[in-house]
């Protein structure tokens, strides 16, 4: 199902504002230069913030290692340029099985998988859709909903109108995601028993592979 993309396609089309964009500018660089893509950046406040990066290398993989690699390269980044304010725990991880959709290859790359999409604004009076990915084309991300008195329709929507989208946790995105794990990844044998487990309780999108520091200023 997936497909080669050109550059224009790598680029994230949802990005963060504030102090999630400070910090995504911030280290987006030192990533590509080890070789991982940026997937996410999110700032959960409360009186024990956590700043969570979500990261991946171009194949979609992310190892136990490769987060503590991350780590490495971004905790000096954040300690020279302070871009958050207070003490906070850097959360590295991958971005798990129910992951975001960031960029317009991953409609690509995950179709045929079931995705949540929810738009900035209505369109025909609807904001969220739901039902299998069909790819992009033409600045559109293409989805199959059920649309009434017409039956399964595929619709186009743009870009630039989808505030979030999301793959959806199904056996079927459990099996090959574990099953590319497997294949992918050197620390599989290690990490495949909890991800398994969270699949059986219907909650492995816990499956995502950290690694915590906690900064104190």
């Amino acid at each position: 199902m997936e497909r080669l993309s050109g550059p224009e396609d790598e680029a994230r089309f949802i990005v963060e504002s504030g102090v999630g964009a400070k910090v995504a500018a911030l280290i987006e660089p030192a990533l590509e230069s080890m070789g991982f893509r940026l997937v996410q950046v999110r700032l959960m406040g409360g009186s024990d913030a956590i700043l969570e990066i979500m990261a991946e290398r171009v194949d979609g993989t992310m190892t136990v290692e490769d987060c503590e690699a991350v780590s490495h390269a971004v905790s000096p980044l954040l300690d020279v340029h302070d871009p958050v304010e207070g003490s906070y725990r850097l959360q590295i991880s991958s971005p798990g099985i129910d992951r975001p959709l960031v960029r317009p290859a991953d409609f690509e790359r995950w179709a045929g998988y079931e995705a949540k999409i929810e738009l900035k604004e209505p369109v025909s009076g609807r904001k969220r859709f739901r039902g299998p990915i069909e790819g992009f084309a033409d600045g559109e991300a293409r989805i199959e909903i059920e649309v009434p008195d017409a039956g399964r329709q595929i619709v186009g929507l743009p870009l630039a109108l989808i505030g979030s989208a999301k793959l959806v946790l199904t056996d079927e995105l459990v099996r090959d995601t574990l099953r590319r794990a497997k294949g992918n990844d050197t620390t599989a044998e290690k990490t495949d028993k909890p991800a398994r487990k969270d699949a059986r309780s219907k909650d492995a999108r816990k499956d995502s592979r950290r690694t915590d520091v906690t900064k104190v200023k």
